[in-house]
């Protein structure tokens, strides 16, 4: 199917362009080094030849990222699962996926393997420009089914980018028949108390035709709920809590981003879980096209809320952590003595890590025990 020319500068790439920019990305010095440190067990020269031997993005996945990703969960996790059970029931659809955001990179990339895993094709995957720092990241996510959230325009330009975006992801759900996951949010939750911005459905429904609710019930949206029992950038996110308070206008740089990458690859994520909440066109049945817009959209946004929060795993450390905050013990049915005394070690850990001027232990304490408890919390209030 030829995309129509108006995505080019945003859009995955399609089979044809592939082996120019493989041969880029090989002779690319910052891709090599990366490479190289993904899969330190084989040769660059072999991973180059595995390259070009691929035809299609779908190829270059399943022979590359798959078993990388999957290695990651090996070496860096206590294992890794997705509950489908909400949509198991439904016909086969191309979906779009709206989660909760924990780590850069991992969150659509573990999706993508889990599906793979149910027989079902990889996601699209909407990723912000800030992050592509070096032109052989923005050229690897293309490769890799992603399109490009542009960010840094000017008040016109990204409202034209806006609703280009929109007919994208409505042409990918509704010509290329091709799933996409979107974060609920710009950036991620650094508290994890999750919540999906109404911008961000106002994006999706500048798309498509007819009503809002047809718009948005075209894109068949799926809350996704993420679960991870320990976020390995927790730390850095508590520094930049910090940094914004006694910073005025503090701006992560590139290398904090790439910082934020890097950890969240390699750091301990303990256990992990994906599960699909009930898709929101079963829950929009009863709303009336005639209620106000900003009502609709803000309807939505909650309805996707509840079901991420109905549908996170809970571990001890959630627990832990909300009576740590409260100072009481109304969870302590919920873990152990030694799981307790385990993640107050953790946190000591993690926040020896922190080197910053007028560094704020209790502060930097707080908001890491936020991050754990909120998914609670959440939880909780929707019970």
């Amino acid at each position: 199917m030829e995309t129509p020319a108006e995505f080019d500068e945003i859009r995955p790439y399609r089979a044809e362009e592939l082996p120019p920019v493989f041969e880029e990305l090989i002779a690319d010095p910052g891709f090599r080094k990366a490479a190289c440190a993904a899969v330190p067990d084989v040769p660059f020269d072999v991973l180059a030849e595995k390259m070009r031997q691929c035809k299609t993005t779908e190829e270059f996945q399943r022979t590359l990222c798959y078993g990388i990703l999957w290695d990651l969960v090996e070496a860096h996790t206590q294992g890794l699962d997705l509950d489908y059970s909400t949509l198991e029931k439904e016909a086969p659809m191309a979906y779009t996926y709206i989660s909760n955001h924990r780590d850069i990179i991992l969150d659509s990339g573990f999706l993508s393997i889990l599906l793979v895993n149910k027989g079902l094709d990889t996601v699209e995957i909407a990723i912000g420009d800030n992050l592509l720092i070096y032109p052989w990241i923005k050229k690897f996510v293309r490769i890799n089914k992603s399109f490009i959230v542009q960010r840094s325009l000017g008040m016109r330009q990204m409202l034209e980018s806006s609703a280009r975006l929109s007919r994208y992801i409505h042409y990918a759900i509704g010509q290329k028949k091709q799933s996409i996951w979107i974060a609920q949010r710009e950036g991620r939750a650094k508290d994890s108390n999750d919540r999906t911005q109404d911008s961000l459905l106002k994006m999706l429904a500048m798309g498509g035709e007819g009503s809002l609710l047809n718009r948005l019930r075209a894109l068949h949206i799926v809350p996704l709920s993420i679960s991870y029992e320990y976020d390995p950038c927790d730390f850095l996110k508590a520094k930049e809590f910090q940094l914004k308070r006694d910073i005025e206008g503090f701006k992560k740089s590139p290398a904090d981003d790439l910082e934020n990458m890097a950890t969240g690859l390699t750091g301990y994520k303990g256990r992990v879980h994906f599960c699909t909440g009930h898709p929101l066109n079963g829950l929009m049945a009863e709303w009336n096209e005639s209620w106000p817009k900003q009502e609709l959209f803000a309807k939505a946004a909650q309805a996707i809320d509840r079901e991420i929060f109905l549908h996170y795993r809970l571990y001890p450390n959630n627990y832990i952590a909300a009576d740590l905050l409260s100072g009481q013990s109304d969870f302590a049915s919920h873990y152990t003595a030694e799981e307790a005394h385990h993640f107050e070690d953790y946190l000591a850990g993690q926040l020896a890590k922190i080197s910053i001027p007028d560094k704020d232990e209790g502060f930097l304490r707080e908001k890491m025990l936020q991050m754990y408890a909120n998914p609670l919390k959440n939880h909780l209030s929707v019970l």
